[in-house]
């Protein structure tokens, strides 16, 4: 659906007015990891669940025997790895400023 290009320059249609661009939202990137790493500690639970109960799901043949000791497997390698994960965002995280906590007004 385009113009002819034998149309004289007022007979063409007006393009639509742009909208003046919204700027961003800036977000610091020091305080903006921060949050995503407090979020990753919030969702480590939730992986430990996860991980305890895949097990439970797993389905085994009439003719299996066994199997338990892939699950205990599974779990216990399932909760190093909880634990590395915790200890590398543990590492990461730095105390809240606005926590209130200063060393000078501590018991």
């Amino acid at each position: 659906m385009t113009q002819p290009p034998d149309l004289p320059p007022e007979l063409l249609p007006a393009a639509p007015p742009r909208m003046p661009a919204k700027p961003g939202l800036f977000l610091a990137r020091d305080s903006y990891r921060q949050r995503r790493l407090r979020d990753a500690a919030r969702m480590l639970p939730v992986l430990g669940a996860v991980i305890w109960l895949l097990p439970l799901m797993w389905q085994r043949g009439p003719q299996e025997t066994g199997g338990m000791a892939a699950a205990v497997v599974f779990v216990f390698a399932g909760w190093t790895l909880l634990i590395i994960l915790t200890a590398l965002i543990a590492r990461k995280l730095r105390p809240d400023d606005d926590a209130g906590i200063r060393p000078d007004t501590a018991p």
